[in-house]
């Protein structure tokens, strides 16, 4: 299967997916945090590092509930572009 490229935006969300779950994680370990997901240590590492840009919906969820973020907030600050400015 050929992957395509990923986007710059795509990129750019990956990072911001990956530091909020650093941040939420604070200092639990990133070892528990995954085996506690269910996922392995590496695959916690690379979507903190924003290697893996696109992670798979059940991965994302699973490390959610682990780390208590809904799913609206994690969306909503992952999708944020940049702040909103009052016009004035």
């Amino acid at each position: 299967m050929v992957r395509l490229p990923l986007t710059p935006a795509e990129v750019e969300r990956g990072e911001r997916l990956g530091t909020l779950l650093r941040r939420a994680r604070g200092d639990r370990s990133m070892l528990q945090t995954a085996l506690d997901a269910g996922v392995s240590p590496e695959t916690l590492r690379k979507i903190e590092s924003g290697r893996v840009a696109t992670p798979a919906f059940p991965t994302i969820a699973a490390i959610a509930d682990v780390l208590g973020l809904s799913l609206d907030t994690l969306w909503t600050e992952v999708n944020q572009t940049e702040p909103k400015r009052l016009v004035s």
